[in-house]
């Protein structure tokens, strides 16, 4: 449904070119949930913003359903944002509406008549649980219903694409899994494609099942949810992924071989690997550290071990990996 196609996008400052994009190239399928995430400057909100051509990229093309956005005019690219709407950290609300009114608001400017846009707002507000909001103002709403109210307005000319930029990222976790799982239920029931862009691996583990990792405008790693967090391979995914890596405990350790197993589902999570290990081969592991996660409805999670220098690495690698869902790689 969406392609992008070699995009780059350079910006002229008074200091030279900054290169915010380079050569970025994903596909994005109708119906996914979509995450790009990346460190804060990687350039995911600058890659957002050239999918709805708020910023125009200085090479490549965004194609949504065929149409090559970079070539369409001004009047061709309001009729696209219909279909392609946002929404914000800020929540960019109009504080002077009610939260009926900033629903309508894309509506009227649409030419819809207002019995109608009262009529699509009302079911909107139902659709995102605050119906009893209808004449609040967003001064009076917490931030996780101003949010709802401003995925409420971005559904209202019933999009095919929504686009949440951070979205999430001024939110408590609690109220943050409200909103995921509000976006979950429009992504089911309404069919609408989601791009996320986050710096927060937790958004992506719970609600995307294909991930772009974004590093000083490169993406350096793009796959399914859980094949790129169970076994990353970039530096950026590992980083991402297993923020308390060994690296820094190898001065510490001389005289060890330092390895880290990774579980990828629930089977293999909850299988005492480490203890059948020491057991079948008499090698013995010290466990430095330890986390684990759900992604989806399997867990997963990863132990980082060190072994003595002189055990037989080969034969644990191979005893580990030989259970199902295992994954085992030298730090």
């Amino acid at each position: 449904m969406i392609k992008i196609e070699n995009l780059t996008k350079t910006f002229n400052t008074a200091g030279g070119e900054v290169h915010a994009l380079t050569d970025i190239t994903l596909n994005i399928e109708k119906g996914d949930i979509y995450g790009i995430i990346g460190m804060s400057g990687a350039g995911k909100s600058t890659l957002v913003r050239c999918i709805n051509m708020l910023e125009r990229p200085s090479e490549g093309k965004v194609i949504i359903d065929g149409s090559d956005l970079t070539t369409l005019n001004p009047s061709e690219l309001r009729a696209m944002r219909r279909k392609v709407t946002m929404i914000f950290q800020s929540f960019n609300l109009l504080m002077q509406r009610t939260c009926l009114k900033n629903i309508c608001f894309p509506l009227e400017l649409s030419g819809v008549s207002k019995a109608e846009a009262k009529k699509r707002a009302m079911e909107l507000l139902e659709i995102v649980g605050l119906p009893d909001k209808a004449n609040a103002y967003p001064a009076q709403l917490s931030g996780g219903q101003m949010q709802r109210i401003a995925i409420a307005r971005a559904l209202a000319t019933e999009p095919e694409v929504l686009l949440c930029d951070e979205a999430t990222s001024a939110l408590d976790p609690k109220t943050t899994q409200s909103i995921l799982s509000l976006i979950k239920d429009i992504n089911k029931r309404l069919g609408i494609t989601v791009i996320i862009i986050t710096h927060q691996m937790s958004v992506v583990e719970d609600i995307c099942n294909r991930v772009a990792i974004l590093d000083n405008g490169y993406v350096v790693e793009e796959g399914n949810v859980t094949e790129v967090f169970s076994n990353p391979k970039s530096e950026a995914a590992k980083r991402l992924v297993f923020p308390d890596g060994a690296e820094t405990l190898l001065p510490e350790l001389k005289g060890q071989r330092i390895f880290r197993v990774v579980y990828n589902g629930a089977v293999a999570a909850s299988s005492p690997a480490i203890t059948n290990m020491a057991i079948d081969l008499g090698v013995t592991a010290n466990i430095l550290g330890a986390s684990t996660k759900a992604i989806g409805e399997k867990a997963f999670g990863s132990i980082l071990l060190s072994i003595p220098a002189d055990a037989d690495f080969a034969k644990v690698k191979e005893y580990l990996s030989s259970q199902e869902n295992i994954i085992v790689e030298e730090v």
